[in-house]
């Protein structure tokens, strides 16, 4: 009880408390598998947004950088009749020079990461629509499903099996080992230490070696290796990308991460926390679908559940300060 991700632990079990008794299809385990998977999707960049916000920093344009990561992929590789890793392969590259970029400009500009990524935002979003409408005439690229390497490419990003009958998509098994390796970066490497003192305290971590500089640029090379990773995902899912997706899903990803403990502030969190988070908005999501409620109220419910779950996190957080 004494870990920063209690809170998210106590929310995730109320918030599948209350669904379990209003939504019955919610009870089927079909239906934790749904939830697990759109978990997963979120989960994925909320791991890489933690570690960030642990670190003191903020990125606002990790949702267009998945269908940024996406639609380079898709368009080289059908504009060049290549093989699909060869798209895969100059997307990877183009999203982790964009996280270097958001990092570099933070540090040597001393301008707040919210501002820096909030513009890339905008960057993302203009280059998403307009290059792609001119590339391939319409908002959406073209269908690669026919195309070398596309086959593995979803086995590996993409695929699911059978456990027990029920269906599990290959992204929850990517998103509890990236978990993994999270979280024995923070807790079992001295990298981990750095995170930590970078985001609490970054100018006594420099006084003592912690090299800053290079930390905040590959955390934010992190987010964009994780938005890399889930747009792939969404290009070997549905065989094409419109460009327009992935505007305000940011958000969803910082949420995860604060309901499972990170300040705003920095220098506190965990990976397990941003599971947490995740699975508490994969479970809301798909409660309110299940439950049969008025899809016209969906952002409502949505709000109004998470905002119940971060001030029932904030009291725990107090009822730990007032028993040290």
């Amino acid at each position: 009880m004494a870990t920063p991700e209690a809170g998210a632990l106590a929310g995730a079990i109320l918030v599948y408390l209350f669904f379990f008794a209003v939504a019955p299809p919610f009870r089927d385990l079909a239906s934790l598998s749904s939830v697990l998977y759109v978990s997963s999707i979120y989960g994925i960049p909320a791991l890489a947004v933690a570690l960030l916000m642990i670190g003191g920093e903020f990125d606002l344009s990790s949702g267009v950088a998945v269908v940024s990561s996406a639609l380079l992929a898709s368009m080289m590789s059908y504009e060049l009749t290549a093989n699909v890793w060869v798209g895969i392969g100059a997307s990877l590259a183009a999203a982790l020079a964009m996280g270097a970029l958001n990092g570099y400009l933070v540090i040597r500009t001393g301008i707040p990461s919210f501002l820096v990524t909030l513009g890339s935002f905008f960057v993302l979003g203009g280059l998403n629509l307009a290059v792609t409408r001119l590339v391939t005439g319409s908002v959406a690229t073209h269908d690669i499903a026919d195309m070398d390497g596309f086959a593995q490419a979803r086995a590996l990003f993409a695929s699911s099996f059978d456990v027990g009958g029920i269906s599990v998509r290959v992204t929850v098994v990517w998103w509890l080992l990236f978990a993994a390796l999270a979280t024995w970066v923070l807790r079992r490497s001295p990298y981990g230490n750095w995170i930590y003192a970078v985001g609490g305290a970054p100018q006594s971590a420099r006084a003592v070696g912690v090299p800053v500089r290079r930390v905040k640029v590959a955390l934010f090379m992190t987010v964009g290796f994780a938005a890399w990773f889930v747009g792939m995902h969404q290009l070997f899912a549905f065989d094409t990308v419109q460009s327009g997706e992935g505007v305000g899903k940011e958000f969803y990803y910082i949420i995860a991460a604060v309901v499972g403990g990170c300040l705003l502030t920095g220098g506190q969190g965990s990976a397990a926390g941003a599971v947490l988070g995740a699975f508490i908005f994969g479970m809301t999501t798909q409660g309110i679908i299940y439950a049969g409620w008025n899809p016209d109220w969906f952002k409502f419910f949505v709000g109004v559940l998470l905002l119940a779950v971060i001030l029932l996190n904030a009291g725990v957080r107090r009822w730990q300060a007032a028993k040290r």
